[in-house]
């Protein structure tokens, strides 16, 4: 089994800053794309930032210049450093993992238990 574990969500104000972390464990054999996405109330999980094994990453327009995804292959961790908070940056984030479990041929994506972040305006 993969587990996700999330943690550092909270509440901020505009122009605040949050970080937030997700750990994998488990029976993991390798790790590709790792990634967050996020979803408010009434609207669609949508992707707010990836990163590849070779370190390439991608970010949604809405946060480009204000968040940075980065990764701690040793520890199996992707991060999410959250800066300019703005209210409409209110969502459950959920991280997203690609793994390639142990004695498995097969990447299989793997998502996190969701974080609160509240922005107040």
């Amino acid at each position: 089994q993969v587990q996700l574990v999330e943690s550092g969500g909270g509440l901020a104000h505009t122009g605040g800053s949050l970080r937030l972390s997700c750990a994998a464990s488990g029976s993991i054999g390798s790790i590709n794309d790792m990634g967050w996405f996020r979803q408010a109330p009434g609207t669609q999980r949508e992707l707010v930032a990836t990163v590849s094994s070779s370190g390439r990453t991608n970010y949604a327009d809405s946060v480009k210049g204000r968040f940075t995804i980065s990764r701690d292959n040793t520890k199996k961790s992707v991060y999410l450093q959250m800066n300019s908070l703005k209210p409409e940056d209110t969502a459950v984030y959920y991280c997203n993992v690609e793994v390639k479990p142990r004695y498995d041929i097969t990447y299989r994506p793997y998502w996190g238990q969701g974080t609160q972040v509240t922005v107040s305006s």
